[in-house]
């Protein structure tokens, strides 16, 4: 083997290693399996409370969602106050989910799901996040594990990563 030729062999298994260690360092970014869960879980409204009767809520600034309806599983119920907030410093129960219906002229157009449960392997401050579509499909998957959302709902006074109960 020529100089020249054993130089482009070193090259190109340097790259090789390199990107094979890249990829494998590279964090999933789905996790279809979940984000399918999450909306089986969410389809139905049966045995789901509205927050305030189910009204529309506007979307507040800095929120990314806009109008809204908030949901509740029974389990997240079981910890509201007599207004069906949950008290500053209190926390939601594993199993529980939220979901907020996120509305644009007049129609559903995405579901924002919170799932708490601390030990799943996408979850971020205790909480498994999505954004799914009305039909199912994945607008932003668990698998990214709440990076776009855990910042902003880390804010004060701590309800659990919710901020619905202090701006509406």
């Amino acid at each position: 083997m020529n100089k020249l030729s054993r130089h482009f062999f070193i090259i190109l298994i340097t790259f090789a290693g390199l990107s094979v260690t890249i990829s494998s360092c590279k964090k999933e970014e789905t996790n279809s399996d979940l984000d399918k869960q999450l909306y089986d879980a969410i389809k139905s409204t049966s045995g789901y409370l509205y927050y305030q009767n189910g009204d529309t809520l506007p979307g507040v600034s800095p929120s990314p969602h806009g109008a809204f309806r908030l949901r509740f599983n029974s389990i997240a119920q079981s910890v509201l106050d007599s207004i069906n907030e949950l008290p500053t410093g209190s926390t939601f129960p594993t199993g529980s989910i939220l979901v907020k219906e996120v509305y644009k002229n007049n129609a559903l157009n995405l579901l924002v799901v919170m799932k708490k449960n601390p030990s799943g392997a996408d979850a971020a401050g205790g909480w498994q996040w999505a954004e799914l579509n009305p039909d199912g499909s994945v607008f932003y998957s668990s698998g990214k594990q709440g990076e776009a959302c855990v910042s902003c709902h880390q804010s004060s006074p701590n309800r659990d990563l919710t901020k619905t109960f202090n701006l509406h």
